[in-house]
């Protein structure tokens, strides 16, 4: 259990840090409902944190029902997602660098703390959560139906806000899908004693 908290305190405050500090500034999007949040802030000026929260619920009712463990495991790593999320937004703003460095930093950090949740089947959110699932189902990689789904999400936002500078949202889609993708992929270490 403390392994557990320890992964999703560390995954969620390096989401919270990625996208306060370095994605928000410049009002890009990420994927899942990371994304869906931030829209929803700039459409509506709505806190990113709660609105990430509320949209989970609908998946995680299907999870509870389908997927008991990742329900709970999702359940945490989004409410811990959430708050950290708001409690981090003091960052935005802080941190003064070019938009395509920004989004790199941003999109890196983002994407080593959903690997690491991912890796350890610990969703930092509904869209991760119905990713991990499918993946379950369908022996797809985690990493691949994430980057298919966020890049509905991205192009449904740069529809919406009619902002050319969202294209970048989609090199912060690759980085954390790819990151995602190679944090999940590799195998256990096992350390054998005699």
């Amino acid at each position: 259990m403390l392994k557990k908290l320890t992964i999703i305190g560390f995954g969620s405050t390096m989401i919270g840090i990625g996208i306060n500090g370095f994605i928000l500034h410049f009002h890009l999007i990420n994927g899942g409902f990371f994304g869906v949040s931030l829209l929803l802030n700039y459409l509506c000026g709505v806190k990113v944190g709660l609105t990430f929260i509320l949209l989970n619920i609908p998946v995680y009712i299907y999870a509870y029902k389908s997927e008991p463990e990742y329900f709970l495991n999702g359940l945490a790593g989004a409410i811990g997602c959430g708050l950290l999320l708001d409690m981090l937004s003091p960052l935005n703003g802080m941190i003064h660098l070019p938009i395509m460095s920004s989004v790199i930093f941003g999109a890196a950090i983002i994407g080593i703390g959903v690997g690491v949740m991912l890796r350890n089947h610990i969703s930092p959110g509904g869209i991760d959560l119905l990713a991990l699932l499918i993946a379950k189902w369908s022996k797809v990689n985690v990493g691949v139906i994430g980057f298919v789904i966020d890049s509905v999400i991205i192009s449904t936002g740069l529809l919406l806000l009619k902002d050319p500078t969202l294209l970048y949202s989609l090199v912060i889609v690759s980085i954390v899908g790819l990151l995602a993708c190679i944090i999940t992929s590799f195998r256990s270490v096992k350390i054998f004693t005699k």
